[in-house]
């Protein structure tokens, strides 16, 4: 099926959360989750586990090709050579987060985060007692950029790690290999582990190839933790299955101070999806990345026609467009707002840090026909109350 030819009866079907949180009149655009029809290769892989009953526990993963095919991925995709031995699969990498955390740095201690930011970098620091030390972002031209100078002041003698989102969620930032090489002596010149959410990486738009900020050398490898997954670029992330690269032994073993039980396993059909996402997805991935690029294009040229006061940065990569609402002046939330008079879900801004306050994010991995649905009905609902201007 072709990516223009999704039908929103079927999407309905669907009993994730994304297409069943809202009630039947509202469209969804808020979490991230893609709505084009899984790789062939993948769907597959799981009928066939399927048709043989085969839904057993699962052969741990160590004993799997799991942690040699993500070596094998990362060399191709990203000219990243590391040791497969250096690999832990994981539940998802959330889970990297939390873990990470716990064993990683002591209560109290400071995490070092660049909002706005995907929830869970916040809710990770706040659950497992750890202390924020929030430095935003700043928007300067068409993209968010890092100011080091208050980053740098931002650390204090408690700070110990930098939890770092490369590629950025929800600003959609692709940080060059010049901002990354900052943030790594960063690090080293206060003496912080660096936890890496690299989870959008395989979602590029714009041609360029993603660095692992563990790439860079062998020492700023040496204090991250990277943690990447299948579950973005190939829409499966109801499947549960991440991995962690870790830079030196040391930080393994103290991550591995949390039982493996603890952490939780993986499953049968998780494992044959990633199998046969990275031996045979290529293609759709290829596909999907196009139509991407065009979607996040059209919503770029939606905005300057229609929602000039809007401030809208296209992103680098991911399929998330960050929209700043404040100059429409909305009543009350603007989540709230398009919830309320467009019926389209958008994820609200506050969630990601203060400096979410007044952003909605639209998610516009769907077809044209679906996003222009969600505009038309934005559209209409700023036009209703003369706000598009």
């Amino acid at each position: 099926m072709s990516h223009d030819d999704l039908n929103e009866s079927r999407l309905r079907l669907r009993r994730g959360q994304k297409w069943s949180l809202y009630p039947a009149e509202v469209l969804p655009a808020w979490v991230a989750d893609m709505d084009f029809e899984v790789a062939e290769p993948i769907r597959a892989a799981l009928a066939e586990r399927v048709a043989n009953n085969d839904l057993g526990y699962p052969v741990a993963p160590g004993r799997t090709d799991l942690p040699a095919m993500f070596a094998a991925r990362v060399a191709e995709r990203f000219h990243w050579s590391i040791d497969p031995a250096d690999v832990l699969v994981l539940s998802d990498v959330v889970q990297g987060f939390y873990v990470s955390l716990e064993t990683l740095c002591a209560p109290g201690d400071g995490v070092l985060i660049q909002t706005p930011i995907y929830p869970p970098f916040l809710h990770a620091a706040a659950e497992t007692g750890r202390r924020a030390v929030l430095s935003p972002l700043v928007a300067a031209g068409n993209r968010y950029e890092i100011d080091f100078d208050a980053l740098n002041a931002a650390v204090d003698a408690g700070t110990r790690v930098l939890m770092l989102c490369s590629p950025h969620n929800p600003s959609g930032r692709a940080f060059a290999r010049d901002e990354l090489e900052m943030l790594a002596a960063l690090a080293e010149r206060h003496d912080l582990t660096i936890i890496s959410d690299e989870i959008h990486a395989e979602l590029m738009l714009n041609g360029e190839r993603h660095i692992p900020i563990a790439s860079l050398a062998p020492e700023i490898a040496a204090r991250t933790v990277t943690l990447m997954s299948a579950s973005k670029a190939f829409n499966i992330a109801g499947l549960c299955m991440a991995f962690a690269h870790f830079g030196s032994k040391a930080l393994r073993q103290r991550f591995e101070k949390m039982p493996a039980h603890i952490r939780g396993g993986t499953n049968t059909l998780a494992i044959a999806a990633v199998q046969a996402a990275w031996s045979a997805g290529q293609p759709w991935l290829d596909e999907v990345i196009a139509y991407l690029r065009a979607n996040r294009d059209h919503v770029a040229a939606h905005c300057r026609a229609h929602w000039p006061a809007v401030r809208h940065c296209p992103p680098e990569a991911t399929y998330l467009a960050w929209l700043d609402m404040r100059p429409l002046n909305l009543p009350g939330n603007a989540q709230e707002y398009f919830l309320k008079q467009a019926r389209v879900a958008l994820s609200d801004g506050r969630a990601f840090g203060e400096e979410g306050e007044g952003f909605v994010r639209l998610n516009f991995a769907t077809s044209r026909a679906l996003l222009d649905e969600v505009l038309a009905r934005m559209d209409a609902a700023l036009a209703a109350h003369g706000r598009a201007t």
